[in-house]
């Protein structure tokens, strides 16, 4: 850790009192992971249109169908995978395991870089997955763990702004270049991440769970950036010693009833996210522009959409703490089921030739970009956010694992039920269920959802019992 701090030193000389851009740092590297599996995740937004034309450079071109399976297949890799990570997240610790993920990132795009048929392409959605798991179960114990809460709060939605600037860049890449090109371009991201990653300390908490008092102190310097760090330590050590009192096993996350009502509220948090439609817009991003018509074409209104989500995410992240967890996502959820259901209303309209719509083409954009306001207002940020506040130390990582299980199933489902109902049915039908589920959502983020506005991991868990 001596290494780190002197490389650091070279750009932020250390003083009496304490910084946070250490912090900062460590959330914003952590944050480059999500972008580069978001920009896997979103690939098949600019890729699948081009599979399933006659511009593919396959041996046979891609049937929706065979396209779909490239949305569902990271997903179940992921949860098949999520329990090792959830193993060695405790064993290895979150840097190591952190650091890994850059490896399924990199065979990934050179599997998509050399791919001739579907089944090479099945293999690189299989791998990352594979880091998915990683980044959804480490990174967001990493960021709980090296941050203050005002630093948490203020900074640490840049996971989940990665998430969505990942979105944008492979929309914009991908619908400018080949499928071969957009790879070459990426696979610098995993590098990159992985050298800032070597600047790192290992968590303070983890640190401590493993009786390394000596490096823990030292992890705690580097992140607070000061050598006066004895009374922090020792409230560290203290909370710590009762967080790992408990035995940390899967059954705990069950039979505690703190865990157990964490973890529910987690799985329903990011539920409510997951179910207003989410994922299916953001792997069918130009397929469903190409479905819905309009005035612009596809490719550039997938760019508009994700180029505004992406600002606004970043915009109002940093207003989290000035209105709370509990409001923004009740709003949130509301306003999607009124926008979604406007939507949906169009797409029936339009389909079933009601009424002419010709004057209204400027609908499905207009319309999405309604719900990029809405959602990044509160389900775009939240659940990321809340994910690292819930949970001890001891159970962390078993209860992140179960809980990117849930999520994992959110994704494929909801991911292959669009492509299904859109294709048996209509563009409509998948808007009008998405809008019932945010509507549902609304009632629960009023009636359970948790306030943790500059709590700290003690005070929230107290807040559960």
């Amino acid at each position: 850790m001596l290494l780190q701090q002197n490389v650091l030193q070279k750009f932020v000389p250390c003083n009496k009192q304490p910084n946070t851009w250490t912090q900062v740092f460590g959330i914003f590297t952590v944050s480059l992971a999500a972008v580069t599996s978001a920009v896997h995740f979103s690939w098949t937004s600019p890729a699948i249109p081009i599979l399933i034309s006659n511009s593919t450079h396959l041996e046979t071109i891609m049937t929706l169908e065979e396209a779909s399976y490239l949305t569902v297949i990271p997903p179940v890799a992921s949860a098949v995978s999520s329990p090792i990570m959830a193993i060695l997240i405790d064993l290895f610790g979150r840097k190591p395991l952190l650091m890994f993920m850059a490896v399924p990132h990199l065979l990934a795009w050179i599997l998509i870089i050399t791919a001739e048929n579907t089944y090479i392409f099945y293999l690189s959605r299989f791998l990352s997955g594979i880091a998915d798991a990683v980044i959804f179960n480490a990174g967001a114990a990493y960021i709980g763990e090296i941050a203050i809460p005002s630093v948490r709060g203020s900074w640490g939605n840049l996971l989940a702004i990665g998430i969505y600037f990942g979105q944008l860049l492979v929309n914009i890449i991908g619908a400018y270049y080949s499928i071969r090109t957009t790879a070459y371009i990426f696979i610098s991201l995993p590098i990159i991440y992985l050298l800032l990653m070597l600047l790192l300390p290992e968590t303070p908490y983890f640190l401590l769970t493993k009786k390394q008092e000596g490096k823990a102190r030292e992890s705690l310097r580097i992140l607070r950036w000061t050598n006066n760090v004895e009374d922090e330590f020792v409230s560290l050590t203290k909370d710590v010693k009762r967080q790992v009192s408990e035995s940390g096993t899967f059954k705990d996350i069950f039979t505690i009833p703190t865990n157990r009502k964490a973890l529910l509220l987690s799985i329903a948090i990011r539920g409510a996210q997951q179910l207003s439609g989410f994922p299916a817009f953001a792997v069918y991003t130009q397929f469903m522009f190409q479905q819905a018509g309009g005035d612009i074409s596809a490719s550039m209104s997938a760019i508009i959409y994700s180029a505004i989500l992406c600002v606004l995410i970043s915009t109002t992240a940093f207003f989290v703490d000035r209105f709370g967890r509990k409001p923004l996502m009740t709003f949130s959820s509301f306003a999607c089921g009124v926008v979604l259901l406007i939507e949906a209303s169009y797409f029936c309209v339009d389909q079933h030739h009601i009424m002419d719509t010709a004057d209204f083409k400027w609908m499905p954009l207009a319309g999405m970009l309604a719900y990029t306001v809405v959602f990044s207002s509160g389900l775009g940020i939240m659940p990321t956010l809340m994910l690292s506040e819930l949970f001890s130390a001891s159970i962390k990582s078993k209860a992140l694992c179960v809980i990117h299980i849930s999520f994992s199933i959110y994704i494929l489902t909801i991911s292959k039920l669009f492509q299904v109902l859109t294709s048996n049915f209509g563009l409509y039908v998948p808007f009008y269920l998405f809008s019932f589920c945010c509507f549902l959502s609304t009632i629960f983020s009023y009636l359970c959802v948790p306030e943790t506005k500059g709590k700290t991991l003690e005070e929230i868990q107290q807040s559960l019992k």
